[in-house]
Order: C-alpha cells, then sequence, then structure tokens
C-alpha cells in the first residue's frame, strides 16, 4: 500500500499533467503581452506557486491523515481537486481564449474555492488551514496582476 502522501502527490502531479494534456494553449500569446512596469519578480513566480502547491498537497495530507476514507475527508479531497483544476487551468484555458479577462475570472474562483476550502479545513486541522494560507494570500496578487494587464493590452482583455 502506498503511503496517503505518495497518493496525494501522484495524484496532484496527474491532474496537472492531464490538464497540461488536454487544454492545448498558445503560451507565446502571453508572453508577448505587456506588463507593469512594477512586476519584476516574474521569474519567481513559478517558485512561488511551487511552495504553494506542496503547502497544498500537505494540508490535504494532514486532512487525510485526520480522518482517513471518512465522507468529509473524501469530498475535502475532491474540493483540493477542484482547486487544482481551477488553478492549473488559469493559463492554459485563458491562453486558449486569448483574453485576460478568462484569467481574472478563473483567479478569482480558485481564490473563493481556496476561501470556502479553507473554512471547511479549518472544522478538521488548524495546521491544514494555515497550510492553505499561502494561496489564499498570493493568489490575489496574481488575480490582480492578471486585471492590471487588461488595461496595458486592451485588444486582448
Amino acid at each position: 500500500m502506498l503511503p496517503t502522501w505518495l497518493v496525494i502527490g501522484i495524484v496532484a502531479i496527474v491532474i496537472g499533467v492531464g490538464l497540461n494534456q488536454l487544454i492545448k494553449s498558445d503560451q507565446r500569446w502571453f508572453f508577448r503581452l505587456r506588463r507593469p512596469a512594477w512586476l519584476t519578480f516574474e521569474g519567481a513566480i513559478p517558485v512561488i506557486w511551487t511552495i504553494i502547491f506542496v503547502a497544498a498537497a500537505w494540508s490535504a495530507y494532514v486532512v487525510w491523515e485526520a480522518e482517513p476514507g471518512s465522507c468529509r475527508s473524501i469530498v475535502l479531497m475532491a474540493l483540493y481537486a477542484l482547486l487544482e483544476v481551477v488553478t492549473l487551468s488559469y493559463t492554459s484555458v485563458m491562453c486558449f481564449f486569448k483574453k485576460l479577462r478568462v484569467g481574472v475570472i478563473l483567479g478569482a474562483t480558485g481564490f473563493f474555492v481556496a476561501i470556502g476550502l479553507t473554512l471547511l479545513v479549518l472544522q478538521v486541522s488548524q495546521l491544514a488551514a494555515l497550510l492553505l494560507v499561502p494561496y489564499l494570500l498570493w493568489s490575489p496578487i496574481g488575480t490582480w496582476v492578471t486585471w492590471q494587464m487588461m488595461g496595458l493590452n486592451p485588444a486582448d482583455a
């Protein structure tokens, strides 16, 4: 039997790879867009999201270990998966439609899903809820950057 942390990691990777294969998009479109002049940390964004995803996976592990196999844990795992799907869809779906507005909508959706998930997880474990705080802090920043880009790229808004 595989350990829980490994199963959660494998599921997260499968979701990520699966979404990447499912939605073919032109990311060159996104990279050619103008960005706010103050956006000097763009190179760090993949590292930031990696940390956030690791923290979220750790949160899922803590929740599962608190109530392994319970109905509540299964529902929460589905919500963690939904959060990952919404978050990872941001780039692919936005680039598929070539509309920054789509990114803003997905970013905001992810934030609200994360708020709901955090409130539900808090009933199971404070640590698991705390591990979702990086998502809650960063997601609005990413969404706001995309919102700002709409003003700089009105034809792609």
